[in-house]
């Protein structure tokens, strides 16, 4: 407060002459920065506006695409049950009675907290529930080292916490003798996690297949978009940019539905169309909500 105070003293201070020449730089012409966020902002409205509809829907459509993949997950395991317990018994050298046990509380888990989080119930449960099934699988199937498979899997995870950060009340809990603990505080780091993780499906993108000029474009619009959504810089635009890249690469090239159940790419395409809509519908989490108070646009806010 007192170098604020000096400062305006120093100012009316001045020779008028002098003074008289600051107001002409302050409405020189906006700065570049100025112009892009003045379009961006009008982008930002059409989008509310052709949303408007479904706008409503979107946490019920984000919450389904989230625990899409350990539906998915569950339903496979039960169709191919012989094919999994030998491969685990056999391959990795399970004991047939755990290989039985963990299957079986791996399904039960996803499909009960599936079902939860779909229905908006215990959420934390759930969301801890599923997030045991991702670390359990990526043991017991030995691919915790596989580096596609754990930055999906750390998509999956950000999905998953954007889901617990929703699931927050907006109350505070109180205990005897103790400070009062605001919930919202919780949903701000889950919300700043959940951002940060969700991205780096895209990263995992970028570092593999075959480059060509289309996928270096995609790839470089897709790069600065999840950098702005992980600063929570105009999050909504950049998550509904990255929701429209990854819904494309979706079906343009994990297909699995053209190829026959017999085909060994069907499978290996499925889980990662599946894994990719999980991530898509956390970032629709984003679009509904925005950044979070951790973030540029809320700072934007403030200041």
């Amino acid at each position: 407060m007192s170098i604020r105070g000096t400062a305006s003293k120093q100012f009316h201070s001045m020779p008028i002459s002098i003074s008289s020449r600051v107001p002409s730089a302050v409405t020189s012409d906006p700065s570049p920065l100025d112009a892009i966020r003045k379009q961006t902002n009008k982008v930002e409205d059409i989008l509310d506006s052709a949303s408007g509809p479904i706008k409503p829907y979107l946490p019920a459509i984000g919450r389904f695409l989230i625990v899409a993949t350990f539906i998915e997950d569950a339903i496979r395991i039960l169709s191919q049950w012989s094919d999994q317990v030998f491969y685990l018994n056999s391959y990795r050298r399970m004991p047939y009675l755990i290989t039985i046990i963990f299957l079986f509380s791996n399904v039960v888990a996803m499909l009960v907290g599936s079902f939860l989080i779909i229905t908006r119930k215990y959420s934390v449960y759930a969301v801890g529930a599923l997030l045991g099934v991702v670390i359990s699988q990526a043991i017991g199937y030995g691919l915790i080292f596989e580096l596609n498979f754990f930055l999906r899997n750390l998509s999956v995870i950000g999905g998953l916490l954007m889901v617990l950060s929703d699931s927050f009340a907006r109350r505070r809990i109180t205990f005897a003798g103790l400070p009062s603990v605001d919930e919202k505080d919780k949903k701000m780091y889950f919300q700043l996690a959940g951002r940060v993780l969700l991205i780096f499906l895209f990263l995992g993108f970028i570092m593999t297949g075959n480059w060509s000029i289309a996928r270096v474009f995609v790839s470089f619009i897709g790069l600065i978009a999840c950098v702005m959504v992980v600063v929570g810089f105009k999050a909504k635009l950049s998550a509904m940019l990255l929701v429209i890249i990854l819904s494309l690469f979706n079906i343009l090239i994990n297909h699995y539905w053209t190829y026959s159940s017999s085909h060994p790419n069907r499978d290996f395409l499925k889980y990662e169309h599946f894994q990719t809509l999980s991530i898509v519908g956390g970032l629709l989490l984003v679009v509904n909500t925005g950044a979070g108070k951790i973030s540029i646009d809320e700072k934007k806010k403030i200041y």
